[in-house]
């Protein structure tokens, strides 16, 4: 009999792996691997994919975008062996572990990557919502940071109202803090300053 006793464990159980397999900074392990220093010393300061880009290495880029997106995926999706509760759960602890990872002092990244790949491990098929929503907004503004704003207010609109509701929840939450973490390019976008795909420097 599945009880309160065996839930309280699963969940706890699941919250840690899913933050401390989130709170792998690719980002900053690839680009020392590379030779490049400390991803942290250029650019945002960021961790994630997007800064990793301004030094260059595109391949290099590509690589933490896809790293960051499967730790996401990954939690949420053995978890959820478990019951869809539990791989929320894990799902929600690795997108916290991306944007405050122990090992760098609870700085991380902004949390596009991991949570694409939260939503590949709970509701794949709506990642094509995420794709054709940045898709339409980049080539209409050239902004990538609006283009993913923009996609992360859908996306809980349409895994609520496909009848996703504790995934759709889960989106909801975790789209306010993006929108919460992505303030600096908020403003960038508001006083017309923010950098468009393909422009340099």
């Amino acid at each position: 009999m599945f009880s309160w006793q065996l839930a309280l464990p699963l969940t706890l159980g699941c919250l840690i792996f899913g933050y401390l397999l989130g709170s792998i900074p690719f980002g900053l392990i690839l680009t020392r691997m590379a030779g490049l220093g400390d991803i942290r010393s250029i650019g945002s300061g960021n961790i994630g994919a997007t800064n990793v880009l301004r030094t260059g290495n595109k391949k290099l880029a590509a690589a933490t975008l896809l790293l960051d997106a499967m730790k996401g995926a990954a939690a949420a999706a053995v978890a959820s062996r478990w019951g869809i509760e539990a791989g929320v759960a894990a799902g929600f602890a690795a997108f916290l572990g991306h944007l405050f990872p122990i090992w760098l002092g609870f700085k991380g990244g902004k949390g596009i990557a991991t949570y694409i790949g939260v939503l590949l491990g709970l509701a794949p098929v709506i990642v094509l919502v995420f794709a054709a929503v940045w898709l339409a907004m980049a080539k209409l503004t050239r902004y990538s940071s609006l283009s993913a704003l923009v996609a992360t207010l859908v996306v809980p609109v349409v895994l609520l109202a496909a009848g996703y509701g504790k995934i759709g929840l889960l989106f909801v939450v975790m789209s306010v803090i993006t929108w919460i973490k992505h303030r600096a390019n908020i403003q960038r976008l508001l006083a017309g300053t923010e950098g468009r795909i393909g422009e340099k420097g």
